[in-house]
């Protein structure tokens, strides 16, 4: 069995702001994405929008250089601004040809 390391990357963020997250990692370079509704408990500062809402887990399998790209955006855009977390796992992926890009 052949494998493909990749770069799994997973998002948690406020729901209403999914699909602008969404268009952006396809812009980012991703090919495409899993997406589910989560909840859970830990420790975040104050932002401007309060986690009244569901939270969205995102996760989308990439190349280091997009996962790089990615992670940047958030840093940039999201995280200073609201509630979120993101991490990078490296992945052994069968047909990973499918999500180079």
């Amino acid at each position: 069995m052949k494998t493909v390391l990749l770069k799994l990357v997973t998002i948690i963020i406020e729901d209403e702001l999914e699909s602008k997250l969404l268009s952006e990692l396809l812009n980012l370079g991703a090919t495409g994405y899993t997406v589910g509704t989560v909840r859970g408990k830990g420790l975040y500062a104050e932002r401007e929008s309060a986690w009244e809402g569901e939270n969205s887990r995102i996760e989308t399998l990439v190349s280091a250089e997009v996962a790089d790209k990615i992670m940047a955006h958030l840093a940039a855009e999201y995280f200073p601004h609201f509630g979120a977390a993101a991490f990078v796992i490296t992945a052994e992926v069968l047909r990973g040809e499918k999500y180079a890009g």
